[in-house]
C-alpha cells in the first residue's frame, strides 16, 4: 500500500507543479481559454486524444471488451475514422476560419461565421455546453471514486474527493495551458499503459492460444464480430451505434478548441498521424485488455457482471492486480486517474469559457477587462465543478448499478449532437443559414434525451432505438433540421459565407 501511495503522490504532485508553471504564463483570457494559439502538434494531438477518451477508455471500453469480446473492435474502427475525419477533413478549414475571425472559442466561431448579431447562437451553444459538460464531468468524478475504491480500497466518496480537489487546483491555477501540459503527460501514460498491459496479460496466460481457447470455452460469441446472438436487425443496429461513436469527434468543442490553439496549419499533418496512431493502439489495447481479463479471470457459466463488475468495468484493475508486480500496479493507478483527470480539466475550462466569455462577457458585459474575466473564469470553474460533484453524489446514491460507459456516453452524445452537425455543415456548405444553425443545435440538444429516455419505450420500434443508442438518431435529426430550415430561409445566410469558405479551402 505504501508503494501505491508513494507513486500516486508523485503523480498528483506533478500535476500540481504543471498548474503552478502554467499560472506563471497566464497573461489574459486568450491564454486561459486557448493558450494564445501557440501550441505544437504533439501537445494538441495528445491533449485532444486524452480529452476525447476519458474514463470510458480505461474502464468502459475494457469492460466492453470483457463483456462482448471482438465486437468491441467496432468502437476502435469508429473512433479511428472519427479522429482522422476531424484532423484531415475539418481541421484546416476550421483553423483558417477561426484565425480569420480571431475566435477564441467555438461559439465565437459560430457567431462570426453566421454574422449573428442577435447572439442567439452563442446563448444556445453556451447553454448546451454548461448542461452536457457538467453531466460529462460528473461521470468522470464518479469514475475517480470507483478507481480509488478498486485500486486502493478507499471509501468511494473519499476517493472522488481527493481526485476532485487535485484537478480543481491545477485547473484553476493554470487554465487551458495547464490542461494541455497535463494532458500530454496523462496521454503518454495512457498510451504506454494500454500498450503494455495486453502484452503482460498474454505472457501471464502462457500465450495467445490459451487465451483464445479460454474465450471459446466461456462463450464462442466473444470471438465473433457480431457478438452474442449472431447477426440480426438489433445486432446490426448496435454495431452501427458502436461505429458511430466516432461522430462525436467531428466538431465537439472540447476537441476543436485545441485546433483553435494550434500555432499554425503546418502542425496539422503530423498531428493527424500522431492522433491516429494513439487512437488505434490505445483503443485496441483497451479492448484486448478486457478480452484477456475475461479469459484469465472468469470461467464458463459465470456471470460477468458478478465477477468483473457492472458491464465488466472492473476488469482492468483486476487484471492489473493479477498480472503485474506491485510497483507497476501503482503506476497503473496513475494511468487510470490520467484518463479521468485529462477529461475533467478540459471540460471544466470549456464550460467556464461558455459561461464567462460566451455569455457573461459577450452578451452582458463586453467592457470587462482581461484580469476581471480570468478571475470570473476561475470562479465559474469552481461553481461548475461543484455542480458536477453534486450530480455525481446524487447519481451514486440512487443508481448503484450504473456503468461508466452509459454515464459518459450520454454527456458525450449531448455535446456531439448539439455541435457536430452544425460545425460540419458550417465548414462545407455556404448555403447554411443562421436560423438553420440555431434550430439544428436546438434539435440536437433536445434529441439526445428524447432518444435516450422516450424513444426506447415506444411500442414495436422502441427496442430498435435502444440498440441504436441516442447519438446517431439525434445527430441525423439535427443535420436534417439544419438543411430543411436553411433551404426555406434563402436570405438568411451572411453575404460573406461563400467567400469565407472558399478561402478556407485554399
Amino acid at each position: 500500500m505504501m508503494t501505491k501511495m508513494a507513486v500516486l503522490g508523485l503523480y498528483l504532485l506533478a500535476l500540481l507543479g504543471i498548474g503552478t508553471m502554467a499560472s506563471r504564463r497566464m497573461g489574459g483570457i486568450r491564454e486561459y481559454f486557448a493558450a494564445d494559439k501557440s501550441l505544437g502538434f504533439v501537445a494538441v494531438a495528445f491533449s485532444a486524444r486524452a480529452t476525447g477518451e476519458s474514463a470510458w477508455l480505461l474502464l468502459g471500453l475494457s469492460g466492453m471488451g470483457a463483456a462482448v469480446g471482438v465486437k468491441a473492435f467496432w468502437v476502435v474502427i469508429g473512433e479511428t475514422l472519427g479522429v482522422m475525419g476531424a484532423w484531415l477533413l475539418m481541421c484546416r478549414r476550421f483553423k483558417r476560419l477561426t484565425d480569420d475571425y480571431d475566435a477564441v472559442t467555438v461559439p465565437d466561431y459560430l457567431e462570426s461565421r453566421f454574422d449573428d448579431r442577435s447572439q442567439r447562437l452563442r446563448l444556445v451553444a453556451a447553454a448546451a455546453l454548461i448542461v452536457f459538460v457538467t453531466i460529462y464531468v460528473s461521470a468522470q468524478i464518479d469514475a475517480t471514486g470507483q478507481a480509488f475504491e478498486v485500486f486502493l480500497g478507499w471509501n468511494y466518496y473519499a476517493g472522488l474527493s481527493a481526485g476532485f480537489i487535485v484537478v480543481l487546483v491545477y485547473t484553476l491555477a493554470g487554465g487551458f495551458l495547464a490542461v494541455v501540459w497535463s494532458d500530454v503527460l496523462q496521454g503518454a501514460l495512457m498510451f504506454l499503459g494500454l500498450l503494455f498491459l495486453p502484452i503482460a496479460g498474454v505472457c501471464a496466460a502462457g500465450g495467445i492460444v490459451p487465451i483464445l481457447e479460454s474465450l471459446e470455452a466461456i462463450d464462442p460469441a466473444l470471438l465473433a464480430l457480431s457478438g452474442p446472438g449472431g447477426w440480426s436487425i438489433p445486432t446490426v443496429l448496435s454495431t452501427i451505434s458502436l461505429c458511430l461513436i466516432g461522430l462525436g469527434f467531428l466538431g465537439s468543442p472540447q476537441i476543436f478548441v485545441r485546433f483553435i490553439a494550434l500555432k499554425s496549419e503546418r502542425e496539422i499533418r503530423p498531428g493527424a498521424l500522431a492522433a491516429a496512431t494513439w487512437t488505434i493502439l490505445a483503443t485496441s489495447g483497451a479492448v484486448l485488455s478486457g478480452m484477456i481479463g475475461r479469459a484469465v479471470l472468469t470461467e464458463a457459466g459465470q456471470d460477468v457482471d458478478k465477477v468483473l463488475g457492472a458491464g465488466g468495468e472492473d476488469v482492468l484493475p483486476m487484471l492489473v492486480e493479477h498480472v503485474l508486480p506491485l510497483g507497476l500496479i501503482a503506476i497503473f493507478i496513475a494511468i487510470v486517474l490520467s484518463a479521468i483527470m485529462s477529461t475533467v480539466d478540459s471540460l471544466l475550462v470549456l464550460a467556464a469559457s461558455a459561461l464567462v466569455r460566451d455569455y457573461y462577457q459577450q452578451v452582458r458585459h463586453p467592457e470587462l477587462s482581461d484580469d476581471a474575466l480570468v478571475r470570473l473564469s476561475r470562479f465559474a470553474t469552481l461553481a461548475l465543478a461543484l455542480a458536477a460533484l453534486a450530480i455525481t453524489v446524487t447519481v451514486a446514491l440512487n443508481t448503484p448499478d450504473r456503468t461508466v460507459f452509459w454515464f459518459v456516453i450520454f454527456g458525450w452524445s449531448g455535446i456531439s449532437a448539439t455541435f457536430c452537425p452544425t460545425i460540419i455543415l458550417s465548414l462545407f456548405w455556404s448555403g447554411m443559414t443562421r436560423r438553420g444553425a440555431l434550430w439544428g443545435m436546438l434539435t440536437g440538444f433536445l434529441g439526445v434525451p428524447l432518444f435516450k429516455f422516450l424513444a426506447p419505450s415506444l411500442p414495436k420500434v422502441g427496442s430498435y432505438f435502444a440498440q441504436l443508442g441516442e447519438l446517431p438518431p439525434a445527430f441525423l435529426l439535427s443535420g436534417f433540421t439544419i438543411v430543411l430550415v436553411s433551404c426555406f430561409d434563402p436570405g438568411g445566410a451572411p453575404g460573406n459565407a461563400k467567400a469565407d469558405l472558399n478561402r478556407s479551402r485554399r
